[in-house]
């Protein structure tokens, strides 16, 4: 990484629990590419005057993460049509002071599902309704997934959301069972009692054929080890991270890495 200089681009995340996966990840690639760049992660005590810091302090590109994926949309200038068809904002890039939303959480997990080979006629029942649940939704329904249940104890947000991809909903998950089942959930993130439960009762995992977790940090969550236990194909919150990283990556520096270049920086970000 270059000295830090007056001419240094700034990138940086906005997330209530930040971990350094996207930290690790864009700066191991900006070293490697010999950029004059530098990424930071925070959790802000004030959404609005962090949002108004990136514009004024020219901050090239912010990551938005859990919870403030929808609250961003106020804040910004425009929404690119990744971000305005799912009312949900992963990225902010910033072009002299004009802000402009996107979401790149959409395009990795379809091609996710493709690099996966997941047959579209797979039952789904997803759990979660917030901003990153609205990506997942929609990729699986512009994938072909008909067959899906929404789980999610907010019923304005669930029912919504199942209405407008034509899946069921139900406030919990109880004895339902699904061919694909998919946490979108801060359940098992890293930290507190959430960590060491599954979002999925043992049956649910039992019956899957195809788990799929989002979260991150750790990737190797209690429901990834127990479908691992018992021999079920997964996809971890890390391959997403990594996907929606490159395409960040490309929005913020205009330089698309090679494949073997995210690999890398992915086997990175996860070291520590």
């Amino acid at each position: 990484m270059p000295i830090l200089n007056k001419d240094m681009t700034l990138c940086i995340s906005l997330a209530a629990r930040p971990s350094n996966l996207g930290t690790r990840f864009h700066n191991y690639l900006y070293e490697e590419l010999g950029l004059n760049y530098i990424y930071k992660a925070f959790a802000p005590v004030d959404l609005a005057n962090a949002i108004a810091g990136v514009r004024g302090l020219g901050i090239r590109g912010c990551a938005v993460s859990m919870p403030y994926k929808e609250d961003v949309i106020a804040l910004i200038d425009e929404m690119d049509a990744s971000a305005s068809a799912i009312d949900s904002v992963n990225t902010i890039v910033n072009d002299a002071g004009h802000l402009t939303a996107y979401n790149t959480d959409y395009s990795a997990v379809q091609r996710l599902l493709v690099e996966h080979a997941v047959p579209p006629n797979y039952s789904v029942m997803l759990r979660g309704s917030g901003g990153m649940a609205k990506a997942v939704a929609a990729a699986l329904h512009g994938a072909g997934f008909a067959d899906g249940t929404i789980v999610a104890r907010n019923e304005g947000t669930g029912r919504a959301m199942a209405a407008l991809y034509g899946y069921g909903w139900v406030p919990e998950v109880g004895a339902l069972t699904a061919d694909l089942i998919v946490n979108v959930t801060p359940v098992g993130m890293a930290g507190g009692a959430a960590s060491a439960v599954t979002s999925f009762l043992p049956e649910a995992i039992a019956a899957a054929r195809l788990v799929f977790d989002v979260v991150a940090s750790p990737a190797e969550t209690q429901l990834i080890l127990a479908a691992r236990a018992l021999g079920k194909p997964v996809i971890t919150g890390a391959e997403v991270v990594a996907l929606q990283a490159e395409e960040q990556f490309f929005l913020y520096t205009g330089i698309r890495p090679t494949p073997d270049q995210v690999r890398r920086a992915s086997a990175f970000s996860r070291e520590h």
